[in-house]
Protein backbone atom coordinates (compact mmCIF):
# COMPACT_ATOMS: atom_id res chain seq x y z
CA UNK A 1 0.00 0.00 0.00
CA UNK A 2 0.94 3.44 -0.77
CA UNK A 3 2.23 5.95 1.64
CA UNK A 4 -0.30 7.92 2.21
CA UNK A 5 -2.90 4.81 2.15
CA UNK A 6 -1.19 3.63 4.72
CA UNK A 7 -0.54 6.82 7.40
CA UNK A 8 -4.84 7.52 6.79
CA UNK A 9 -5.51 4.08 7.28
CA UNK A 10 -3.11 3.84 10.35
CA UNK A 11 -4.83 7.31 11.75
CA UNK A 12 -8.38 6.82 11.03
CA UNK A 13 -8.61 3.05 11.09
CA UNK A 14 -6.37 1.49 13.79
CA UNK A 15 -8.39 -1.13 14.91
CA UNK A 16 -7.33 -2.42 11.57
CA UNK A 17 -4.66 -5.33 10.82
CA UNK A 18 -4.75 -6.93 7.40
CA UNK A 19 -8.08 -5.87 6.65
CA UNK A 20 -9.68 -2.32 6.45
CA UNK A 21 -11.82 -2.01 10.62
CA UNK A 22 -13.63 0.91 9.68
CA UNK A 23 -15.96 2.66 12.46
CA UNK A 24 -15.35 -0.61 14.09
CA UNK A 25 -17.09 -2.55 11.21
CA UNK A 26 -15.08 -5.10 9.08
CA UNK A 27 -14.57 -3.97 5.47
CA UNK A 28 -15.16 -7.56 4.42
CA UNK A 29 -18.53 -7.45 6.06
CA UNK A 30 -20.17 -4.41 4.67
CA UNK A 31 -19.26 -5.87 1.14
CA UNK A 32 -20.97 -9.12 2.21
CA UNK A 33 -24.01 -6.53 3.41
CA UNK A 34 -24.32 -4.71 0.44
CA UNK A 35 -22.57 -5.63 -2.42
CA UNK A 36 -19.47 -3.32 -4.38
CA UNK A 37 -18.93 -0.76 -5.36
CA UNK A 38 -20.24 1.30 -2.50
CA UNK A 39 -19.29 4.56 -0.17
CA UNK A 40 -18.40 4.48 2.99
CA UNK A 41 -18.38 7.06 5.99
CA UNK A 42 -17.22 7.00 9.11
CA UNK A 43 -19.29 8.98 11.63
CA UNK A 44 -16.26 9.03 13.88
CA UNK A 45 -14.38 10.93 11.52
CA UNK A 46 -16.67 13.69 10.89
CA UNK A 47 -16.21 14.85 14.74
CA UNK A 48 -12.78 14.27 14.67
CA UNK A 49 -12.38 16.94 11.56
CA UNK A 50 -14.57 19.27 13.02
CA UNK A 51 -13.71 19.23 16.75
CA UNK A 52 -9.85 19.98 15.65
CA UNK A 53 -10.90 22.56 13.38
CA UNK A 54 -12.89 24.08 15.65
CA UNK A 55 -10.14 23.80 18.45
CA UNK A 56 -7.91 25.59 15.69
CA UNK A 57 -10.39 28.60 15.58
CA UNK A 58 -10.77 31.40 17.62
CA UNK A 59 -14.13 31.69 20.25
CA UNK A 60 -16.17 34.21 17.81
CA UNK A 61 -15.79 31.69 14.70
CA UNK A 62 -18.81 29.52 13.58
CA UNK A 63 -18.81 26.61 10.90
CA UNK A 64 -21.68 26.59 8.44
CA UNK A 65 -20.83 23.15 6.53
CA UNK A 66 -20.74 23.45 2.41
CA UNK A 67 -22.86 20.40 1.42
CA UNK A 68 -21.62 21.07 -2.00
CA UNK A 69 -18.56 18.39 -0.70
CA UNK A 70 -21.42 16.00 -0.21
CA UNK A 71 -25.04 16.15 0.10
CA UNK A 72 -25.88 13.00 1.33
CA UNK A 73 -28.89 13.93 4.35
CA UNK A 74 -27.14 11.79 6.78
CA UNK A 75 -24.25 14.14 6.76
CA UNK A 76 -26.22 16.79 6.51
CA UNK A 77 -28.02 16.01 9.84
CA UNK A 78 -24.99 15.04 11.85
CA UNK A 79 -23.39 18.50 11.11
CA UNK A 80 -26.51 20.44 12.27
CA UNK A 81 -26.84 18.33 15.28
CA UNK A 82 -23.02 19.30 15.89
CA UNK A 83 -24.40 22.85 15.77
CA UNK A 84 -22.98 23.78 12.53
CA UNK A 85 -24.88 26.14 9.87
CA UNK A 86 -25.02 25.41 6.30
CA UNK A 87 -23.68 27.22 3.14
CA UNK A 88 -25.50 26.35 0.32
CA UNK A 89 -25.01 26.94 -3.74
CA UNK A 90 -28.71 25.90 -5.45
CA UNK A 91 -32.19 25.96 -4.84
CA UNK A 92 -31.65 21.95 -4.72
CA UNK A 93 -28.98 21.93 -2.03
CA UNK A 94 -31.63 24.64 0.12
CA UNK A 95 -34.48 21.95 -0.40
CA UNK A 96 -31.43 19.60 0.62
CA UNK A 97 -30.52 21.37 3.82
CA UNK A 98 -34.29 22.20 4.39
CA UNK A 99 -35.42 18.33 4.33
CA UNK A 100 -32.66 17.75 6.87
CA UNK A 101 -33.82 19.96 9.21
CA UNK A 102 -31.68 23.08 8.80
CA UNK A 103 -34.19 26.33 9.81
CA UNK A 104 -33.77 28.75 6.79
CA UNK A 105 -32.51 30.93 9.22
CA UNK A 106 -29.62 28.81 9.64
CA UNK A 107 -28.25 29.08 6.24
CA UNK A 108 -25.57 31.27 3.90
CA UNK A 109 -26.32 30.90 -0.04
CA UNK A 110 -23.54 31.23 -2.28
CA UNK A 111 -22.45 30.87 -5.79
CA UNK A 112 -23.04 32.79 -9.51
CA UNK A 113 -25.11 32.74 -11.48
CA UNK A 114 -28.19 32.39 -8.93
CA UNK A 115 -31.74 32.06 -11.14
CA UNK A 116 -34.69 34.37 -9.99
CA UNK A 117 -36.61 31.23 -8.66
CA UNK A 118 -33.81 29.94 -6.81
CA UNK A 119 -33.94 33.68 -5.68
CA UNK A 120 -37.60 33.92 -4.79
CA UNK A 121 -37.91 30.64 -3.31
CA UNK A 122 -35.45 30.73 -0.35
CA UNK A 123 -35.93 34.74 0.08
CA UNK A 124 -39.91 33.54 0.55
CA UNK A 125 -38.26 31.12 2.76
CA UNK A 126 -36.31 33.95 5.12
CA UNK A 127 -32.95 32.31 4.01
CA UNK A 128 -30.41 33.12 6.70
CA UNK A 129 -28.02 35.12 4.46
CA UNK A 130 -27.35 35.42 0.45
CA UNK A 131 -24.05 36.21 -0.44
CA UNK A 132 -24.59 38.55 -4.38
CA UNK A 133 -21.56 38.04 -6.82
CA UNK A 134 -22.69 40.84 -9.37
CA UNK A 135 -24.73 43.85 -9.71
CA UNK A 136 -27.67 42.12 -11.46
CA UNK A 137 -27.99 39.86 -8.84
CA UNK A 138 -28.39 42.85 -6.36
CA UNK A 139 -30.91 44.07 -8.57
CA UNK A 140 -32.59 41.28 -9.28
CA UNK A 141 -33.01 40.63 -5.66
CA UNK A 142 -34.10 44.14 -4.72
CA UNK A 143 -36.86 43.36 -7.08
CA UNK A 144 -38.28 40.09 -5.59
CA UNK A 145 -38.32 41.56 -1.99
CA UNK A 146 -40.69 44.82 -2.95
CA UNK A 147 -43.05 42.11 -4.72
CA UNK A 148 -42.71 40.00 -1.40
CA UNK A 149 -43.15 43.04 0.67
CA UNK A 150 -39.76 41.09 2.60
CA UNK A 151 -35.89 42.66 3.43
CA UNK A 152 -33.26 40.42 2.10
CA UNK A 153 -30.07 40.12 4.71
CA UNK A 154 -26.93 40.19 2.11
CA UNK A 155 -23.43 40.06 2.03
CA UNK A 156 -21.25 40.79 -0.36
CA UNK A 157 -18.58 38.10 -1.96
CA UNK A 158 -15.14 40.12 -2.88
CA UNK A 159 -12.99 38.46 -5.52
CA UNK A 160 -9.72 39.96 -3.28
CA UNK A 161 -6.09 41.73 -4.77
CA UNK A 162 -3.89 38.79 -5.80
CA UNK A 163 -1.88 39.34 -3.18
CA UNK A 164 -4.78 37.11 -1.17
CA UNK A 165 -4.53 34.18 -3.78
CA UNK A 166 -4.02 31.18 -2.87
CA UNK A 167 -4.75 26.92 -3.21
CA UNK A 168 -4.72 23.97 -5.42
CA UNK A 169 -7.81 25.32 -7.25
CA UNK A 170 -7.83 29.46 -6.98
CA UNK A 171 -10.79 31.64 -7.33
CA UNK A 172 -9.60 34.98 -6.90
CA UNK A 173 -7.34 37.40 -7.48
CA UNK A 174 -8.17 37.34 -11.24
CA UNK A 175 -10.56 37.64 -13.18
CA UNK A 176 -13.28 35.31 -12.17
CA UNK A 177 -16.81 34.60 -12.30
CA UNK A 178 -17.33 34.38 -8.64
CA UNK A 179 -17.72 37.62 -6.29
CA UNK A 180 -17.04 41.02 -7.19
CA UNK A 181 -13.31 42.78 -7.50
CA UNK A 182 -12.02 44.55 -4.73
CA UNK A 183 -11.31 47.33 -6.64
CA UNK A 184 -14.99 48.43 -7.44
CA UNK A 185 -15.81 47.77 -4.05
CA UNK A 186 -17.22 51.26 -3.54
CA UNK A 187 -19.01 51.36 -6.29
CA UNK A 188 -20.70 48.08 -5.35
CA UNK A 189 -21.15 49.50 -1.38
CA UNK A 190 -23.20 52.70 -3.72
CA UNK A 191 -25.51 50.47 -5.40
CA UNK A 192 -26.12 48.01 -2.10
CA UNK A 193 -26.79 51.27 0.28
CA UNK A 194 -29.15 52.83 -2.35
CA UNK A 195 -31.48 49.53 -1.94
CA UNK A 196 -34.16 50.07 0.34
CA UNK A 197 -34.77 46.57 0.33
CA UNK A 198 -31.49 45.19 0.75
CA UNK A 199 -29.82 45.10 4.57
CA UNK A 200 -26.23 44.60 4.23
CA UNK A 201 -24.65 42.19 6.98
CA UNK A 202 -21.49 41.31 5.64
CA UNK A 203 -18.57 40.39 3.09
CA UNK A 204 -17.24 37.30 1.83
CA UNK A 205 -13.65 36.62 1.07
CA UNK A 206 -13.27 33.30 -1.04
CA UNK A 207 -10.08 32.78 -2.89
CA UNK A 208 -9.45 29.35 -3.38
CA UNK A 209 -9.92 25.97 -2.44
CA UNK A 210 -7.67 23.09 -1.53
CA UNK A 211 -4.99 25.24 0.82
CA UNK A 212 -2.65 22.89 2.69
CA UNK A 213 -0.52 26.24 3.73
CA UNK A 214 -1.56 27.44 7.37
CA UNK A 215 0.52 30.78 6.47
CA UNK A 216 -1.63 31.06 3.39
CA UNK A 217 -4.94 30.77 4.99
CA UNK A 218 -3.51 33.47 7.67
CA UNK A 219 -2.86 35.81 4.76
CA UNK A 220 -6.30 35.99 3.91
CA UNK A 221 -7.84 36.05 7.28
CA UNK A 222 -5.51 38.62 7.31
CA UNK A 223 -7.04 40.61 3.59
CA UNK A 224 -10.56 39.97 5.07
CA UNK A 225 -10.08 41.98 8.30
CA UNK A 226 -8.32 44.99 6.28
CA UNK A 227 -11.63 44.67 3.75
CA UNK A 228 -14.32 43.95 6.81
CA UNK A 229 -12.55 47.18 8.65
CA UNK A 230 -12.78 49.40 5.20
CA UNK A 231 -16.61 48.77 4.97
CA UNK A 232 -17.58 48.95 8.38
CA UNK A 233 -16.02 52.37 8.26
CA UNK A 234 -17.89 53.42 5.55
CA UNK A 235 -20.74 52.00 7.02
CA UNK A 236 -20.08 53.53 10.55
CA UNK A 237 -21.07 50.13 12.21
CA UNK A 238 -19.62 46.75 12.77
CA UNK A 239 -20.39 44.22 9.89
CA UNK A 240 -22.64 41.16 11.27
CA UNK A 241 -20.69 38.59 9.47
CA UNK A 242 -17.61 37.76 8.14
CA UNK A 243 -16.74 34.95 6.10
CA UNK A 244 -13.53 33.75 5.20
CA UNK A 245 -15.08 31.07 3.27
CA UNK A 246 -13.83 27.32 3.00
CA UNK A 247 -10.17 26.41 1.28
CA UNK A 248 -9.04 24.10 4.14
CA UNK A 249 -7.29 21.21 2.23
CA UNK A 250 -6.74 17.41 2.76
CA UNK A 251 -3.78 15.50 1.29
CA UNK A 252 -4.32 13.69 -1.53
CA UNK A 253 -1.31 12.72 -3.11
CA UNK A 254 2.28 11.34 -1.89
CA UNK A 255 4.13 15.11 -2.25
CA UNK A 256 1.59 17.22 0.08
CA UNK A 257 1.50 17.58 3.37
CA UNK A 258 -1.56 17.80 5.69
CA UNK A 259 -2.52 21.63 6.85
CA UNK A 260 -0.56 21.64 10.03
CA UNK A 261 -3.51 23.04 12.54
CA UNK A 262 -1.37 24.24 15.16
CA UNK A 263 0.67 26.37 13.24
CA UNK A 264 -3.00 27.79 12.30
CA UNK A 265 -3.89 28.07 15.37
CA UNK A 266 -0.86 30.02 16.44
CA UNK A 267 -0.98 32.92 13.21
CA UNK A 268 -4.93 33.35 13.56
CA UNK A 269 -4.61 33.76 17.39
CA UNK A 270 -2.10 36.25 17.14
CA UNK A 271 -4.32 37.70 14.51
CA UNK A 272 -7.50 38.04 15.91
CA UNK A 273 -6.45 38.86 19.48
CA UNK A 274 -6.34 42.37 17.93
CA UNK A 275 -9.75 41.97 16.84
CA UNK A 276 -11.11 41.94 19.94
CA UNK A 277 -11.04 44.98 21.61
CA UNK A 278 -11.55 46.86 17.96
CA UNK A 279 -14.92 49.14 17.63
CA UNK A 280 -15.35 47.97 13.97
CA UNK A 281 -15.70 44.34 14.75
CA UNK A 282 -17.78 44.41 18.06
CA UNK A 283 -20.27 42.14 17.57
CA UNK A 284 -19.17 40.82 14.38
CA UNK A 285 -19.54 36.85 13.66
CA UNK A 286 -16.32 35.34 11.96
CA UNK A 287 -17.73 32.41 9.75
CA UNK A 288 -16.30 29.92 7.56
CA UNK A 289 -17.86 27.35 5.30
CA UNK A 290 -15.49 24.54 4.84
CA UNK A 291 -16.65 21.05 2.86
CA UNK A 292 -13.57 18.92 2.17
CA UNK A 293 -11.86 19.07 5.20
CA UNK A 294 -14.94 18.05 7.43
CA UNK A 295 -16.18 15.29 4.57
CA UNK A 296 -13.00 14.11 2.69
CA UNK A 297 -10.86 11.95 4.94
CA UNK A 298 -14.04 10.18 6.54
CA UNK A 299 -15.27 8.46 3.33
CA UNK A 300 -13.42 5.23 1.43
CA UNK A 301 -15.07 3.63 -1.74
CA UNK A 302 -14.92 0.50 -2.45
CA UNK A 303 -14.66 -1.98 -5.29
CA UNK A 304 -14.31 -5.44 -5.31
CA UNK A 305 -10.99 -6.96 -8.53
CA UNK A 306 -13.71 -8.53 -11.29
CA UNK A 307 -10.84 -9.71 -13.33
CA UNK A 308 -6.98 -9.32 -14.00
CA UNK A 309 -5.36 -9.29 -17.35
CA UNK A 310 -1.94 -9.00 -18.97
CA UNK A 311 -1.76 -6.56 -21.91
CA UNK A 312 1.57 -6.06 -23.52
CA UNK A 313 3.63 -6.58 -20.35
CA UNK A 314 1.33 -4.27 -18.38
CA UNK A 315 -1.11 -5.72 -15.32
CA UNK A 316 -4.55 -4.12 -15.08
CA UNK A 317 -6.72 -5.05 -12.22
CA UNK A 318 -10.13 -4.58 -13.13
CA UNK A 319 -12.77 -3.47 -10.59
CA UNK A 320 -16.45 -3.18 -10.68
CA UNK A 321 -16.43 0.34 -9.86
CA UNK A 322 -14.92 3.19 -11.80
CA UNK A 323 -14.92 7.07 -12.72
CA UNK A 324 -19.06 6.76 -13.54
CA UNK A 325 -18.76 6.37 -9.55
CA UNK A 326 -15.60 8.79 -8.61
CA UNK A 327 -14.68 10.72 -11.65
CA UNK A 328 -11.86 12.98 -9.54
CA UNK A 329 -10.27 10.04 -8.66
CA UNK A 330 -9.91 9.08 -12.16
CA UNK A 331 -8.24 12.42 -12.58
CA UNK A 332 -11.11 13.61 -14.76
CA UNK A 333 -12.38 16.51 -12.10
CA UNK A 334 -9.81 19.25 -12.49
CA UNK A 335 -6.68 17.23 -12.64
CA UNK A 336 -4.13 18.56 -15.65
CA UNK A 337 -2.19 15.72 -14.90
CA UNK A 338 -3.21 12.32 -13.49
CA UNK A 339 -2.35 11.45 -10.08
CA UNK A 340 -3.08 8.41 -8.35
CA UNK A 341 -5.73 8.87 -5.02
CA UNK A 342 -4.32 6.75 -1.57
CA UNK A 343 -5.65 3.89 -2.92
CA UNK A 344 -4.77 0.09 -1.17
CA UNK A 345 -5.97 -3.63 -1.01
CA UNK A 346 -7.93 -3.51 1.80
CA UNK A 347 -7.72 -6.95 2.50
CA UNK A 348 -4.14 -6.90 2.31
CA UNK A 349 -3.19 -4.03 4.57
CA UNK A 350 -0.13 -5.54 6.07
CA UNK A 351 1.21 -7.11 2.37
CA UNK A 352 4.18 -5.82 1.32
CA UNK A 353 3.93 -4.35 -2.50
CA UNK A 354 5.24 -6.69 -5.13
CA UNK A 355 4.12 -5.09 -8.34
CA UNK A 356 2.70 -2.50 -10.88
CA UNK A 357 -0.40 -2.37 -12.38
CA UNK A 358 -3.17 -0.03 -13.50
CA UNK A 359 -6.53 -0.03 -11.81
CA UNK A 360 -9.15 0.24 -13.87
CA UNK A 361 -13.15 0.02 -13.65
CA UNK A 362 -16.04 -1.58 -16.38
CA UNK A 363 -16.21 1.55 -18.78
CA UNK A 364 -15.72 1.12 -22.50
CA UNK A 365 -13.29 3.91 -22.16
CA UNK A 366 -9.70 5.10 -21.05
CA UNK A 367 -10.91 7.19 -19.32
CA UNK A 368 -11.83 5.01 -17.01
CA UNK A 369 -8.81 4.70 -14.56
CA UNK A 370 -8.30 5.01 -10.97
CA UNK A 371 -4.78 4.30 -10.37
CA UNK A 372 -1.85 4.02 -12.98
CA UNK A 373 1.16 2.07 -12.35
CA UNK A 374 0.64 2.03 -8.55
CA UNK A 375 2.94 -0.47 -6.23
CA UNK A 376 0.61 -3.10 -4.48
CA UNK A 377 0.47 -6.71 -2.94
CA UNK A 378 -0.08 -9.74 -5.15
CA UNK A 379 -3.67 -9.26 -6.42
CA UNK A 380 -6.09 -11.85 -6.81
CA UNK A 381 -9.77 -11.63 -8.15
CA UNK A 382 -11.92 -10.82 -5.19
CA UNK A 383 -9.87 -8.64 -3.53
CA UNK A 384 -11.54 -5.29 -2.00
CA UNK A 385 -9.61 -2.06 -3.73
CA UNK A 386 -10.36 1.16 -1.32
CA UNK A 387 -9.81 4.68 -2.11
CA UNK A 388 -8.86 7.08 0.40
CA UNK A 389 -10.11 10.18 0.95
CA UNK A 390 -13.69 9.77 -1.00
CA UNK A 391 -15.65 11.93 1.49
CA UNK A 392 -15.87 14.59 -0.70
CA UNK A 393 -16.74 15.03 -3.99
CA UNK A 394 -16.78 11.20 -5.07
CA UNK A 395 -20.26 10.17 -5.47
CA UNK A 396 -22.27 13.48 -6.27
CA UNK A 397 -19.64 14.89 -8.68
CA UNK A 398 -19.99 11.72 -10.86
CA UNK A 399 -21.18 10.70 -13.81
CA UNK A 400 -23.66 8.38 -12.61
CA UNK A 401 -25.70 7.94 -15.28
CA UNK A 402 -22.75 7.03 -17.62
CA UNK A 403 -23.12 3.38 -19.49
CA UNK A 404 -26.50 2.58 -16.86
CA UNK A 405 -24.62 1.35 -14.23
CA UNK A 406 -26.29 1.23 -10.52
CA UNK A 407 -25.13 3.53 -8.69
CA UNK A 408 -23.29 2.94 -5.88
CA UNK A 409 -24.96 2.71 -2.04
CA UNK A 410 -23.62 5.09 0.70
CA UNK A 411 -23.54 3.20 3.87
CA UNK A 412 -22.83 5.24 7.29
CA UNK A 413 -20.64 3.59 10.15
CA UNK A 414 -21.06 4.82 13.69
CA UNK A 415 -18.88 2.78 16.76
CA UNK A 416 -19.63 -1.04 15.28
CA UNK A 417 -23.18 -0.28 13.87
CA UNK A 418 -24.22 0.55 9.93
CA UNK A 419 -26.81 1.43 7.88
CA UNK A 420 -27.84 2.76 4.34
CA UNK A 421 -27.42 6.47 4.41
CA UNK A 422 -30.97 8.19 4.13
Amino acid sequence: MADLAASLAGKYYPQSGESLVIGGVAIGQLAAAYGTPFYVYDRAVLDQKLNALRAALPQRFSVYYSIKANPNPTIIKHFLNQGCGIEIASSGEFLAALNAGCPPKQMLFAGPGKSEGELELVLSQGIGEIHIESLTELKRISAICRRLGRRAEIAIRINPAAEAEGGAMRMGGRPAPFGMDEEILDKVLDEVLAEPHIELCGIHIFTGTQILDPAVLRTQYCHGLQLARRVATRLGRPLKTLDFGGGLGIPYFSHEQELNLDLLREGLNTLFSAVEMDPYFQGTRFLVEPGRFLVGEAGVYVARIRDIKISRGKKFLIVDGGMHHHLAASGNLGQAIKRNYPIGLLNKLTASPEESVDIVGPLCTPLDTLARNIALPRAEIGDLVGVFQSGAYGRSASPLGFLSHPAPPEIWVDAGQHQRCA
